[in-house]
C-alpha cells in the first residue's frame, strides 16, 4: 500500500494541472505523459505531448495478421496527423515554445493545443476524429502574428514500415473552376490482406473572401513513398491571423470496393463544404450522445473522472455500424484489437441504459458472426453456438494458440446471450428479437445443454474450463461460468414464451440442476477444487452482481468478505467495482465509495487520467476499466435494474462526498433520475 502522504501529494499534484470544468480536462504538465484519444467509433488519432505531432491512429475493425504464424491485428493506419510548422525557417518543437497547454473537449470530442513561439506568433489547433465523416480527421490551426513572420507549413502522410508496395502521389483534380489538390498514399497492409488509402490536403477557410486569403501555392515533396508531403509559405502581418487546416481520410478495403477513390472523396467534401457546416454537424453528433449522461454534484474530480469514461465508450462506439468496442478501443493495438468478454459484461451494460443505438450496435456485431459461432461448437463436438474468446472481423477464434483461453474460456457465449436479452428488456423491439434476438439465445441454449455434463446425482457440471479468474485454468464448475449459463438458459426460456414458442425442456432442466460449489460455511467456491488461492476476477462475486443468482444478504456479505482480499494487486480494475456495485446495492454507502475509488484511481495516468488497465500499467484507455467503473454508478449508487418488465429504480444511495447524483437519458423514454 502506497503511503498515504504519496496519495494526497499525487491527487495534488494531478488536480493543479487538471482544468476544473465537468467538460474539459487541461494540462500544462508533461511529465509522465499519457495521452488521450479523439476517436469517433472507426478510427482513433492519439496526440502527443509535442507540438503537431500524433502517436498513431488507429482502424476500427481492419485486421492483418501480427506476425507470419501469428493471429489478426487491428492495424495501425497511416500516420497524417503530424504537421510541420517552420516560423522564419525555425521548426516549432518542444524546446522553442512556451505556455504549451492541452484540453480535452469532452463535450464535443476535441482536442485543442496551444503555446507561444518566441515573441513571434500564438498557436492553436484542434484534433478532431469527424462524428459526421467518419472515416476522416481534421486539424484546425490558428497562427496570430506578434510581429511580421513568414510561415512554412508541411502536412504529412506517413507509412509505417510495414506496410507493402506504397504509391505516394500528389495530384489536383479539377471539375470545372474548382481544384482540388489531393495527397495520397496507397498500400498494402503488413501481409497484404488489405488496401489501405490514405487521402489529404489543407483548407483555408477565407478562400472565397478577399484576394489577401487566397489559396498559396502547394508544392510538392515526396521524401519516399513512406513519407509523403505537402507545404505551402505565406506571410502573416503583424496583428494578423491565418486560419487553415488540414483534413485526411482513410480507407481501406475491410469498409470499400474502391478505398483510393473513397478517400479522395471524403477529403473533397471537407475541402469544399465550409468549416461551420462541417464541425456543426459533428458538434450536434456529440450533442446527442450527451443526451445520455451522468451529473455528479459536489465532487468535480469524480465528475471528471466519470464523464472521461462514458466519453471513451462514446468515442470507441457507433450507432450506425454493428461494431463492437474492444478493451482499449481505439485507443492502441492493445490485445490486438480483439473483442472479448469486456464489451458484453463491462462496456455493454452502461451504454444500454444510456444510448441504445450503440448498444444495438453491439450485440449486432455478435449476430452477425453467429453462423461462425455455430459452425466452432460442431468443430469442438457441441450444439448450438460456441463464441471465440476473442473474435476479430471474421467471428472465427483470434486467440493466439499458446494462451488456454482461446480454447476453454467459454463463459463467452453466455455473456453474449445475456446481453441479448437485456437488450430486448430494454427495448421491447419485438422485431428484433424475432430476428436476431431469439434465434442468437437459442443457439446459445443449445450449446450449453451440450456442454453440460449430468452426474451420477442428477445435477450437471460444466468441466475443464477457464473462468473469468484466468489464474485458474482448466478447472471444473467455475463460479462464474455455471452461473452466467444458468442465466443464458433461463433467458432463452424467457425469450421463447415472449414469441409464444415452446421453449426446449431440456433448457430449463439443466439450468436448475448446474452444481455452484459451497465451503461446509456456506462460502461460494470459486470452483470445484478451490482452496483459498488469490484470484484475478471477483467470479463468485459475479453471481450476486450483475446475475442475481446469489441473492440472499447473508451469502452475498459472505462472499463479500472471503474474496475481496483474494482479488491479487495488480488485477484488472473491474473486480473491485463490482464488489462497489453490491455494497452500494446492500446500502452500505462506505465500503461501496471505497472500493468504487479503489476500482480505477490507481489506474489513472497523469495528465489527463487514462486509465490503465492495471495500477502498473500504461496503455491507453481501458474501456474495460470504464464500463466496471459507470456500473457502480448506474446500478450501485443509482439503483437502476434491468428487468423483464424495463429499467427500474430500486435503493438508490449516495456517498456523503457527492451533493446529488442525476443520471439523465435513462432507457428509450430518455428518463432522468435524481439521487439526492
Amino acid at each position: 500500500m502506497k503511503p498515504l502522504f504519496f496519495t494526497i501529494l499525487f491527487f495534488c499534484v494531478f488536480l493543479s494541472f487538471s482544468q476544473q470544468d465537468g467538460w474539459h480536462i487541461s494540462t500544462t504538465n508533461k511529465t509522465n505523459y499519457t495521452g488521450i484519444v479523439v476517436a469517433n467509433g472507426r478510427i482513433g488519432i492519439l496526440p502527443s505531448e509535442k507540438p503537431f505531432e500524433v502517436k498513431q491512429i488507429i482502424l476500427n475493425n481492419v485486421y492483418d495478421k501480427e506476425s507470419q504464424l501469428g493471429v489478426s491485428r487491428i492495424l495501425e493506419g497511416m500516420n497524417f496527423g503530424n504537421i510541420n510548422l517552420f516560423i522564419d525557417d525555425e521548426l516549432i518543437d518542444e524546446s522553442n515554445i512556451s505556455n504549451w497547454k492541452q484540453t480535452l473537449n469532452m463535450e464535443n470530442g476535441s482536442f485543442t493545443t496551444s503555446f507561444s513561439f518566441k515573441e513571434k506568433a500564438l498557436i492553436t489547433y484542434t484534433i478532431y476524429a469527424l462524428r459526421n465523416v467518419p472515416y476522416s480527421g481534421y486539424i484546425d490551426i490558428q497562427v496570430e502574428a506578434k510581429k511580421d513572420i513568414d510561415i512554412t507549413c508541411i502536412g504529412k502522410i506517413e507509412t509505417l514500415p510495414e506496410y507493402q508496395n506504397p504509391l505516394s502521389t500528389f495530384r489536383v483534380l479539377k471539375d470545372l473552376e474548382t481544384t482540388m489538390p489531393i495527397l495520397q498514399t496507397v498500400a498494402k497492409s503488413r501481409f497484404g490482406r488489405h488496401t489501405v488509402a490514405t487521402s489529404a490536403t489543407f483548407i483555408w477557410h477565407d478562400i472565397n473572401s478577399t484576394r489577401e486569403h487566397q489559396r498559396p501555392e502547394l508544392i510538392h515533396h515526396k521524401i519516399s513513398d513512406y513519407n509523403n508531403q505537402l507545404s505551402f509559405e505565406k506571410t502573416i502581418k503583424s496583428g494578423n491571423r491565418l486560419n487553415f487546416a488540414w483534413t485526411a481520410a482513410q480507407c481501406t478495403t475491410q469498409d470499400f470496393a474502391d478505398p483510393q477513390n473513397e478517400s479522395e472523396r471524403f477529403v473533397i467534401f471537407n475541402l469544399l463544404t465550409p468549416k461551420k457546416d462541417l464541425l456543426n454537424p459533428h458538434n450536434n453528433l456529440w450533442n446527442t450522445l450527451w443526451e445520455g449522461d451522468i451529473i455528479i454534484e459536489g465532487d468535480l474530480q469524480s465528475q471528471q473522472d466519470v464523464r472521461l469514461a462514458l466519453y471513451h465508450l462514446y468515442a470507441f462506439g457507433r450507432g450506425d455500424s454493428n461494431l463492437s468496442i474492444a478493451p482499449m478501443g481505439l485507443s492502441s493495438q492493445n490485445y490486438n484489437g480483439h473483442i472479448f468478454w469486456d464489451t458484453e459484461l463491462w462496456m455493454y451494460p452502461p451504454l444500454l441504459l444510456l444510448n441504445q443505438d450503440i448498444a444495438k450496435s453491439l450485440v449486432n456485431y455478435r449476430s452477425d458472426r453467429l453462423e461462425v459461432a455455430k459452425r466452432k461448437a460442431i468443430n469442438f463436438g457441441y450444439k448450438g453456438a460456441m463464441f471465440p474468446w476473442e473474435s476479430d472481423d471474421t467471428g472465427e477464434e483470434a486467440t493466439p494458440a499458446w494462451a488456454l483461453t482461446g480454447t476453454f474460456e467459454h463463459h463467452i457465449t453466455a455473456d453474449v446471450a445475456i446481453a441479448f436479452w437485456n437488450y430486448y428488456r430494454v427495448t421491447k423491439d419485438k422485431l428484433w428479437l424475432q430476428e436476431r434476438g431469439y434465434p442468437m439465445l437459442k443457439e446459445v441454449a443449445d450449446y450449453w445443454v451440450s456442454r453440460s455434463t449430468k452426474n451420477d446425482d442428477g445435477s450437471y457440471s460444466i468441466k475443464n474450463v477457464v473462468g473469468a479468474n484466468e489464474d485458474a485454468p482448466n478447472v471444473d464448475d467455475n463460479a462464474f461460468t455455471n452461473g452466467s449459463a444458468i442465466t443464458a438458459l433461463q433467458f432463452a426460456t424467457l425469450s421463447a414464451l415472449e414469441l409464444h414458442i415452446e421453449p426446449n425442456p431440456n433448457w430449463n432442466l439443466v439450468a436448475e440442476h448446474i452444481k455452484i460449489h459451497k465451503f461446509p460455511d456456506g462460502t461460494t467456491m470459486e470452483h470445484s477444487n478451490y482452496k483459498g488461492e488469490t484470484i484475478k476476477q471477483a467470479d463468485v462475486n459475479l453471481l450476486s452482481f450483475p446475475l442475481n443468482i446469489i441473492n440472499d444478504k447473508e451469502t452475498i456479505i459472505k462472499d463479500l468478505k472471503y474474496y475481496e482480499p483474494k482479488i491479487r494487486i495488480d488485477g484488472p480494475t473491474m473486480g473491485k467495482s463490482a464488489l462497489a456495485a453490491i455494497y452500494a446495492q446492500l446500502g452500505d454507502v462506505d465500503n461501496a465509495f471505497r472500493l468504487f475509488k479503489e476500482s480505477y484511481e490507481p489506474n489513472k495516468r497523469p495528465p489527463f487520467g487514462a486509465l490503465s488497465e492495471t495500477a502498473t500499467g500504461h496503455e491507453p484507455y481501458f474501456a474495460t476499466g470504464a464500463g466496471g467503473m459507470l456500473q457502480t454508478v448506474l446500478f450501485g449508487f443509482g439503483g437502476l435494474r434491468i428487468t423483464n418488465e424495463g429499467i427500474i429504480q430500486k435503493n438508490s444511495i449516495l456517498p456523503k462526498q457527492w451533493k446529488s447524483l442525476t443520471l439523465k437519458g435513462i432507457g428509450p423514454e430518455k428518463k432522468t433520475y435524481i439521487i439526492k
